[in-house]
């Protein structure tokens, strides 16, 4: 999947506040109130705002059932390789974060008691309807399953 959103994005629609904070960007860039920085240059500045632990990858793992302890090592393994093979060297470690359904808090932190990376667990909960403040911002089912087309059996 990451292969075919590096060199086809155009097929990945862009969420509609994106777009206006993109155009907003690109007003304020014509009228002369807002300049070009590369990438470097952004990390700093937000470095001395205060923001330093956002420069870090994060792993989101999404369970459909209940905690369980192996997931812990899953997550470390993820994590592991993030840091190796993607983490720049001025970025902070990865940080693991699992989603599960259910979750039993002494099992939780006994799991993640002696655990070698930052990892957190909590739980979700499913609804009929999508908050009124996310309209627009996700793609749609059939936009979904339309991108997912494309990649299935690869891998």
């Amino acid at each position: 999947m990451l292969d075919k959103t590096i060199t086809n994005d155009s097929e990945f629609a862009s969420p509609a506040w994106h777009e206006d904070a993109l155009a907003e960007t690109d007003r304020r860039y014509e009228a002369g109130q807002e300049e070009l920085i590369d990438w470097n240059e952004a990390k700093e500045l937000l470095r001395n705002r205060g923001w330093r632990r956002i420069l870090a990858l994060i792993a989101i793992e999404l369970k459909i059932g209940k905690f369980m302890l192996e997931f812990v090592g899953k997550m470390q393994f993820y994590l592991t390789a993030l840091d190796r093979q993607v983490r720049q060297e001025d970025e902070n470690p990865s940080i693991g974060i699992i989603l599960c359904k259910d979750k039993n808090r002494t099992v939780v932190e006994y799991a993640l008691h002696d655990a070698g990376k930052p990892i957190g667990v909590s739980t979700y909960e499913i609804t009929r309807t999508l908050p009124k403040d996310l309209h627009g911002q996700l793609p749609s089912p059939q936009e979904i399953a339309r991108l997912l087309e494309g990649i299935e059996g690869k891998g």
